[in-house]
Parts: C-alpha cells; structure tokens; sequence
C-alpha cells in the first residue's frame, strides 16, 4: 500500500528519514515524548476534532460525555475493525505509526482518568494485530496505563461501536439500535470512550502541538488532515491530505487515468456521487449539493468503461450477506434488495426499479441499527447517478459493460461468525 501527502505537511505519515515509524525508538525520534497536557479536552474542542470513524462526532463532547460518568473506572477503546472492505487507512496507520495511536489512547485514558485502554482489531487482521502486540509491549515496562489488544470477528458491522463494545462485555459482535449520540457504553459497569484509531492519532498530535496547530490547514468547519482510503484502480492507496481536499485531488494523486465514471463516497454504505463532484471539497458543506459525505474517508473511483449499476449490486450483495439477521428489514428486506439489483444488473426484470423503490421504502429507518439504511443510501444513489444505464438494464438492454467483473473489492464471508 502506498502512503502519499499531497498539498499538505504530512503529520500521522510523517516519516523518519523515509522510514516508517513504527518501532518506539524511532517513533519518539521523530515525534519527542508525550506532553500529558493539562485540559487536553479544552484543546481537543479548540481544535474542532471530530471523529475519522464515519459519523464525524466532536471528539470532545463525546469524551465529556463519559467523563461525566460517576463511575471510579473507565476504559478507552481504539476502535481498529476497519470492517469496510474498501478501507485501508486503518491498518497503513497502524502499519506505519502504532506508537501514535498508542500515545493517544493513553492521552484520552489520563483526561478520564481511566485505568485501561483496549486496541480492537479484527482478528482475520493478523499482521495488523501482531504489529500492535510488537508496540505495547516495546512501551509495556515504562507505560502506567494498561494496554491490551482484543481481536473481535471481522465482520462488516463488528466495527461498529455498540457492537464492538458488546463483543468486548461478552456478548456477539452485533450492533445495539442508539436513538441518539452521545449514549453511554459500558463494559461491565465501566463506562467506555470508544474512538477510531486515526482520531486517536489526531489526539496525540494536538497533545503535542496544540489546537492552532492542528486548524492551520483543512476547512475551518473540519479541521486538520485526513486519512483517505483512495481506489483509482488497483492496489488501493491511502492518503493524508487536508480536510477540505478535493476527489480530483486524491484520484490524480493515486494515479487515475481515465474519465471518472462515478465515485463511492465514504464506503459500502455511503454515497455515488457523479463526475460532477470532482471538484466539491470532501467537507459537510462542499458535498451537501451532492447528497454525499465523507464517512469513514473511502473514495472509490469508477472509471466510464465500467458499469456502475454491477458494482453497486456486487456491494450490495455483499452488504446483505454481513447482515447480522436481527431483524427482518436486515434478515428479509436486504436479500431482496440484492436480487433486485442483481436482476436489473443482468437486464432480466422490467419491473426491478419498481420493486427497489419498493423495498428500500420498507426497509429504511426500521432496522435494529443504521446497516440496512446505509444499503438503502448506496442503492438509491446508485440508481441516481447511473439513472440512464439503470432505465437500459430494466429494458433488457444491458450496457456494454455490464458483463464485466465487478471490481468493488468484496471479501469472503469471515470464517468466524459473530463470536
């Protein structure tokens, strides 16, 4: 995987002579020792950090939140399932700078004055979750704070927090329905912060250089750099570049060639958006007129030989097969949606986009957690933005590049279930 910084200083992909950071010693050579800065939350809200997960929740309200708790322990979670198959950034940060995300794990655990941090990464993740292994016990004899790494089911919607959170009390790895955010989760009776792992790295590096630093690039709105997950064709890269960066930007920088056909913007439960938004920078305000947002920082690129209504069904598939089967929107309705879509991908049912209308209908805002509505948004944006290759395939009319392989990148079904 290649790690580029266009237009901006690299700062979780700084590197020591050209060099990954990843062993303590090199780490603490480029960075210097944590600073423990008093009111480290005051300088995360100053900074406007939110979190690189997908929601984009501010990072300080959330930790406030637990903070409030009347509990004597809590526990800090780096949240490293990266359960999108499109997703690279996680694991190339973990690959590269371990030590960072460590150091802001540790940061947050001393600002809630918690005793325990815990790093989750899916165990199908080998390298992933030995290299974390290799850094907490590089840093085990001098850390105060206890770091341990769990390895969780890598399936798509293990990563969500609440499920995570309950694989980690005990329980399956499936998601909990939160009316609304901030709501507290527990381990035990231990109230628990749980933050992506790049948020974590962006808290280290605040902790150091303060919250100035951080807004002195990106959009004002959203500050500082973020990671992106690029796929202009194959092997993916990921990319740190400022927040208020542009597709363009990243695909040129990955190497695109070609006319852009259609881009998936923030996964497999996020947004096409058209050709047309190339050039929108990739914040709340710059693809509001796009229907589109940034989430968990995934642009995949399609290119105008490719047939996006094929990609979209192999996704949705996929997306119905990481269903946990909690209820029947997930269980009955996303299986449904994904012979829909792969009947109009194969140009055999005049009635397909009628019965999608119908189903994603039925199926949006009644599901036990947010899954089946992010299928819902990716299918009805999908038929949006290649509405005219979508209107040919139900007329039986498939276009020319509809028998092509798909080349959405969509795994095998995890081996290890939900436990």
């Amino acid at each position: 995987m290649t790690v580029l910084a266009p237009a901006s200083p690299a700062r979780l992909f700084a590197a020591l002579d050209g060099r990954p950071a990843h062993a303590l010693g090199d780490h603490l050579a480029l960075h210097g020792p944590q600073r423990h800065r008093v009111g480290l939350l005051d300088e995360l809200e100053a900074a406007g950090l939110a979190g690189r997960g997908g929601a984009a929740f501010p990072t300080a309200t959330k930790a406030r939140f637990v903070a409030s708790s009347r509990s004597r322990h809590r526990i800090v979670v780096a949240n490293a399932m990266e359960g999108e198959p499109a997703a690279i950034k996680d694991e190339t940060l973990l690959a590269n700078a371990p030590h960072l995300v460590l150091d802001g794990a540790q940061a947050m655990a001393r600002a809630l004055h918690a005793d325990r941090v815990v790093v989750a990464v899916a165990r199908d993740n080998v390298t992933t979750w030995e290299t974390v292994l290799r850094a907490v016990e590089e840093r085990r004899s001098h850390d105060p704070i206890e770091i341990e790494v769990a390895t969780p089911p890598g399936r798509y919607v293990s990563g969500e927090e609440s499920a995570l959170i309950h694989w980690l009390d005990g329980g399956e790895s499936t998601p909990t329905f939160r009316k609304g955010k901030p709501s507290l989760l527990q381990i035990g009776r231990s109230p628990v912060l749980a933050d992506n792992v790049e948020t974590l790295a962006h808290v280290a590096m605040i902790d150091r250089h303060g919250a100035a630093w951080f807004r002195a690039v990106g959009d004002p709105d959203a500050p500082g750099t973020a990671l992106f997950s690029v796929w202009a064709g194959r092997p993916p890269v990921c990319v740190e570049a400022p927040t208020d960066t542009t597709a363009r930007t990243l695909l040129d920088a990955a190497g695109m060639r070609g006319a852009v056909g259609g881009i998936l913007l923030g996964g497999y439960g996020g947004t096409w958006v058209g050709p047309d938004a190339l050039d929108a920078p990739l914040t709340p305000r710059g693809l509001a007129a796009h229907g589109g947002n940034r989430g968990a920082g995934i642009v995949y690129a399609i290119s105008e030989s490719s047939c996006g209504i094929t990609e979209a069904a192999s996704i949705a598939r996929f997306m119905a097969s990481e269903s946990a089967g909690q209820c029947g929107p997930c269980a009955f309705g996303l299986p449904a949606i994904a012979e829909d879509m792969d009947r109009l991908a194969r140009g055999l049912d005049h009635r397909a986009l009628d019965n999608l209308a119908r189903r994603t209908a039925s199926v949006e805002m009644r599901g036990a957690c947010r899954h089946p509505d992010g299928v819902v948004r990716m299918v009805r944006t999908a038929l949006s933005v290649f509405a005219h290759d979508a209107a040919r395939h139900a007329q039986g009319h498939p276009c020319q590049w509809a028998r092509r392989r798909p080349i959405a990148p969509v795994p095998v079904l995890s081996q290890w279930g939900w436990t």
